[in-house]
């Protein structure tokens, strides 16, 4: 459906259902395509599904090599922010 901005003023709900429905709505100004709406898809969290197709797809296997044991160890984040007592001079 391709139509001018006087006319999509006036019919503007009937084009956004219409292009909720999936239907091409392209709205033209002095006769040429200025503007096309789409139908918004919500995004929300992961598509788990897709994820892991896209790791089969592209050949990735299990979660990696992981963190380094060192991470686990409280003491460790204070020896990176120098705030270990064997850092201070």
């Amino acid at each position: 459906m391709e139509l001018p901005i006087r006319e999509a003023k006036a019919r503007l709900s009937e084009l956004i259902s219409n292009a909720r429905d999936g239907e091409r709505v392209i709205i033209t100004k002095h006769g040429r395509p200025a503007v096309e709406l789409v139908r918004c898809d919500l995004r929300g969290g992961i598509d788990f599904d897709k994820l892991e197709a896209a790791r089969r797809r592209l050949g990735i296997e299990g979660d990696g090599p992981g963190w380094p044991e060192e991470f686990n160890d409280p003491s460790f984040s204070r020896k990176v922010l120098g705030l270990d007592e064997d850092q201070r001079e």
